[in-house]
């Protein structure tokens, strides 16, 4: 099963369909995006965007063209996005003590979790 987003004018992704592997495929059997899209076109309009994405892309995350990459919803304003991820980062590194924990924007800092 390929997974396809949909997105608005602002490269937002508004939903995440699935489509079965043969609505991909072209006249060799080859998979290519453009047959998923082209077949979501039929369902939802021609002027819908859409883009392959995988199973774990959510509403709200947002399609980067020059990056060719779908960017998560900032989860704090303390993070930093990482270029080479093309994910957020804390500004403080996760402790590796072994134990647990949860951000703390107000104080920038990790908590550690009690069980």
């Amino acid at each position: 099963m390929a997974h396809f987003a949909k997105l608005n004018l602002n490269s937002i992704v508004e939903k995440v369909l699935v489509v079965n592997n043969n609505e991909l495929l072209d006249s060799n059997g080859v998979e290519s995006e453009q047959k998923g899209i082209d077949f979501l076109k039929t369902i939802f309009g021609d002027s819908t965007i859409w883009k392959q994405c995988s199973y774990n892309t959510r509403e709200g995350m947002t399609f980067d063209v020059t990056r060719d990459a779908f960017i998560p919803i900032k989860p704090y304003a303390s993070f930093v996005f990482n270029e080479t991820t093309c994910c957020w980062d804390p500004p403080v590194a996760y402790p590796s003590d072994g134990n647990r924990h949860n951000w703390n924007e107000d104080t920038v800092s990790w908590d550690q979790k009690n069980l």
